[in-house]
């Protein structure tokens, strides 16, 4: 992988992951939906696993350049 295409990819995984889980805490913290229509006990797992994955991603790529 080039340098530029690895660092923007590993930014946005990054970036993307942190998101997720933050706003998946705000909203479980809350009792709010994580999922509009899915029931929070398979909601929150699905979305920390995909939150999880996406930091590993973004530090794969950077670990790549």
């Amino acid at each position: 992988m080039e340098r530029g295409p690895a660092i923007f990819a590993g930014a946005v995984f990054l970036l993307f992951g942190a998101a997720l889980l933050v706003w998946t805490g705000a909203r479980a913290r809350r009792g709010a939906p994580v999922a509009e229509g899915v029931r929070p006990v398979v909601a929150v797992p699905l979305a920390v696993t995909a939150g999880a994955a996406s930091l590993a991603l973004g530090v794969w790529c950077l670990q790549r350049f």
